[in-house]
């Protein structure tokens, strides 16, 4: 049997259940792990371990427990809204070159560990919604978003290219559905996905996995 992990913040963790392994949360890894279990009964153990609120030094500062140790033999890894979205808020985001080489030292650890590791990146997106607009406090906020994120989505790309990994493009996806809905249709805040939202990861998901196996 060979394992699958989900990586990521909470787009990912989509309140997993953390006592029990089989409880994916509401979000996309439930979507693909019900799919491919579906589809190849028994033949994969699947995990989620997304963390609501994980930067990507969050996701390095766990990577013995929460990838190594769980030796999966795929990982998707979702991250970089928030690395913009805490600058934006909190002033303790992770800025661009940050995010890039911890990036890099995320995916050099894991490789060294689990040299046959098959990896896929998941771009970081945002719209316009509550959690992206702009207020009174901070008139420039969905500026800031927009501008932000895609420099994280850009380093994401550029450590996939780097270590031969699969990229899978999400942030032009929810644009073209936003045109048709708005985009609180699919993203509900502008960072977290509805149910239509989810379904589109997982099948952007689904659709890279074939390619990797």
């Amino acid at each position: 049997m060979k394992t699958i992990l989900f990586q990521g913040d909470s787009v990912t963790d989509a309140e997993r259940v953390r006592s029990d392994n089989r409880n994916y949360g509401y979000g996309y890894p439930l979507l693909a792990a019900a799919q491919i279990g579906f589809d190849c009964p028994g033949e994969y153990a699947i995990y989620n371990r997304g963390v609501s609120g994980d930067r990507v030094v969050d996701v390095y500062a766990r990577i013995k427990a929460d990838i190594i140790n769980l030796k999966p033999d795929y990982m998707s890894i979702l991250i970089g809204v928030n690395d913009a979205w805490h600058e934006i808020s909190y002033a303790n985001g992770v800025d661009a070159e940050k995010f890039e080489k911890v990036y890099g030292m995320l995916i050099e650890e894991i490789k060294e560990a689990l040299p046959n590791i098959k990896i896929m990146i998941l771009e970081p997106f945002c719209l316009r919604g509550s959690a992206t607009e702009n207020t009174e406090e901070n008139p420039n906020r969905w500026n800031m978003f927009s501008t932000e994120v895609p420099k994280r989505a850009e380093k994401a790309k550029i450590i996939a290219n780097r270590y031969g990994l699969l990229f899978v493009p999400l942030q032009k996806l929810f644009d073209a559905a936003a045109e048709k809905t708005g985009g609180e249709y699919w993203l509900k805040d502008g960072v977290h996905p509805t149910f239509a939202g989810h379904e589109l990861i997982a099948r952007e998901w689904l659709r890279a996995f074939e390619k990797m196996k």
